[in-house]
């Protein structure tokens, strides 16, 4: 890759270090502190060094110790010009040179297509060597996919790529919750009102099958309950004490009791479920390395717990239940295990955990869910210290908030969830009539496919450029928009590349002559050079993205590049150009944006149009 700010970070902390020693003042300043910025105007420099935070140390004003940094490095051998102005020491680049570095090392030697030379612009980066797992999805097999699990999904299957790209060897692991009281509600509507259907004899698609029969359990205990709540009864109790849930209940021991019938009808179920989650899945373009299943770690999890209770860790409870207390760590108590021994969702996470870095021992462990566990996994991973595993320390939870629609918030148990097979379903004939009302079947190929294409764009956009921490709301018409900061404008900034690469005789990606042979020095305007330091900010902003789990950052990023080539296409002609060189060097240019913008869709998980 080509950084052309860490050169000058370097001579910058060299300059300072002369000055301090000529000063004989014998305070060292950490190389990694000296701050670089961009200048908001070009015509100060390319980029721009305040040196407010010296003061102290030199006991001289800003300005001039950027003027006696800026005598320092009077003759730099890096192309460029340096001057002081005011509190800043501010670089001038060179920028025909600078441009031909940058654009030399994004764009693949010799003749050929980036597939055919792989991508390898700012890397490895700064995670390589490291064995990263990441935990995402997290599904319940008593309901399909929904909107949340959408954004959980992006989150963990974005986040893993980019943690890949920068060097780090990464498996990404799903736990199947398949086990529990709430998948007990979905198996007891179907035994009791089922009467034998299946999803085939239905017509609707497994995990929706299993999903409804969910809906019904929830609506029956709340019919129930309404008698006791009218009496005076909290919700919680009232429903608690329903004869359907307490069915439900009997179920769950009956399953861990290892019923013949309850298991089967429990296999039978399960399998519909994950078929069905499994087709989301590809749809959506998520994969996992390796399934884990709750149903086959949770007593592992129960066998830990009891080893801390032998050791003291943990007490047993006047009920029977096991606890603890964690007052020490500004937390409070929380049961491990219920009064009867049965298991919780903590009991689970101890033992699929162990078994994790037993199956494949990681370096750092990320778990994708959502904030409202913020609690559950301080709990999870202060316990897993005290029992003794020094790697507990590496655990990661990636908080993210929740996703609504503007109609309000959404609930499993009401049915009012929005189904992430429907969801696409609608934003692919949004698309689709886009194509149609525009005349554009016969250009694009295969309408359905590209609406396709366009949907999922749209989508994992919105739900990754806001930052995870934050709730958002997903407003659908809004996230299809072909303009303003949306996939579909990101999708058709690739595909207007990629029309005039077919139309320039290169193809799409491809380069008749290699890098080394085009006259980039000819890239100088202020437009042009704001494109190719938009390039090559490229590396650290996916670094960013990795360090901080946040793949906003690379939304963030693609609009900015877009933005910037958006306004190079139509101040500068490239195809026109009368300047042949010119426009070979802009053609260029433009192909390097394609590649990084190529490169950087993936990691967002939006798919690349040629054509819309």
């Amino acid at each position: 890759m080509y950084d052309y700010i860490a050169p000058w970070k370097i001579k910058v902390f060299q300059a300072l270090g002369v000055i301090l020693s000529e000063a004989g003042i014998k305070e060292e300043i950490d190389p990694s502190a000296v701050i670089a910025e961009i200048p908001p105007n070009p015509e100060m420099g390319d980029i721009g060094f305040p040196m407010f935070s010296y003061a102290k140390i030199l006991r001289k004003g800003p300005a001039q110790i950027a003027q006696m940094a800026a005598d320092k490095i009077a003759s730099p051998q890096e192309p460029g010009t340096v001057q002081a102005q005011g509190p800043y020491l501010n670089v001038k680049l060179d920028r025909g040179a600078a441009a031909k570095a940058i654009l030399n090392a994004v764009i693949p030697q010799g003749s050929g297509s980036e597939d055919d030379c792989g991508f390898d612009f700012g890397k490895p980066g700064p995670l390589s060597g490291k064995k990263v797992m990441v935990e995402f999805s997290s599904p319940n097999t008593n309901k399909p996919l929904h909107l949340g699990h959408l954004r959980n999904n992006v989150l963990g299957e974005s986040i893993s790529r980019i943690i890949a790209s920068c060097g780090a060897q990464v498996q990404k692991v799903c736990i199947i919750n398949d086990r529990g009281i709430h998948i007990c509600k979905s198996m007891l509507a179907y035994k009791e009102h089922g009467q034998g259907k299946t999803p085939e004899s239905e017509g609707v698609k497994s995990d929706r099958f299993v999903g409804d029969w969910y809906v019904l359990f929830c609506g029956n205990v709340e019919k129930e309950a309404q008698p006791l709540i009218d009496g005076g009864a909290e919700k919680e109790t009232a429903e608690a004490n329903t004869p359907t849930m307490k069915r439900a209940q009997d179920m769950l021991r009956k399953w861990e009791a290892g019923d013949s019938e309850t298991v089967e009808l429990w296999k039978k179920m399960n399998k519909w479920s994950i078929e069905g989650m499994k087709k989301t899945y590809e749809r959506t373009d998520v994969s996992f390395d390796k399934y884990y299943f709750e149903s086959e770690t949770y007593m592992l999890g129960k066998d830990e717990i009891l080893k801390g209770l032998e050791k003291g860790i943990f007490f047993r409870q006047e009920d029977g239940s096991v606890a603890v207390d964690l007052t020490e760590e500004k937390l409070d108590k929380k049961i491990l295990l219920r009064s009867d021994g049965t298991s919780i969702y903590i009991t689970q996470d101890f033992g699929t955990a162990i078994y994790r870095h037993k199956d494949w021992p990681f370096d750092q462990l990320i778990y994708v869910v959502g904030s409202e566990q913020q609690y559950h996994f301080k709990v999870l991973f202060i316990l897993l210290e005290k029992l003794g595993y020094s790697w507990a320390k590496n655990l990661h939870h990636l908080s993210y908030g929740m996703v609504n629609l503007p109609e309000g918030r959404m609930k499993s148990r009401k049915g009012t969830v929005v189904d992430a097979d429907d969801l696409i379903d609608s934003l692919r004939d949004l698309a689709l009539a886009e194509i149609r009302e525009k005349g554009r079947e016969e250009e694009v190929g295969n309408p359905d496919e590209v609406a396709e294409k366009i949907a999922l764009g749209a989508l994992h956009y919105y739900l990754i450029q806001t930052s995870p921490v934050k709730d958002m709301l997903y407003d659908p018409k809004e996230s299809l928009s072909f303009t303003g900061n949306t996939g579909p404008y990101l999708q058709y900034m690739g595909a207007r590349i990629s029309s005039m690469l077919r139309k320039s005789g290169q193809g799409s990606g491809t380069r008749e002559q290699g890098a080394g042979d085009m006259d980039f020095t000819l890239l100088i305007t202020d437009v042009e050079w704001d494109v190719i330091k938009t390039i090559a900010a490229y590396p650290g902003a996916v670094s960013e993205a990795a360090l901080n789990l946040d793949p906003s950052r690379i939304a963030g990023y693609l609009y900015e590049l877009s933005k910037a080539f958006s306004r190079f296409y139509h101040e500068c002609p490239i195809l026109n150009c009368e300047d042949p060189a010119l426009s070979k060097a802009r053609l260029c240019l433009s192909s390097a944006v394609m590649l990084v913008l190529k490169d950087a869709f993936h990691l967002a998980c939006i798919p690349f149009l040629e054509t819309m």
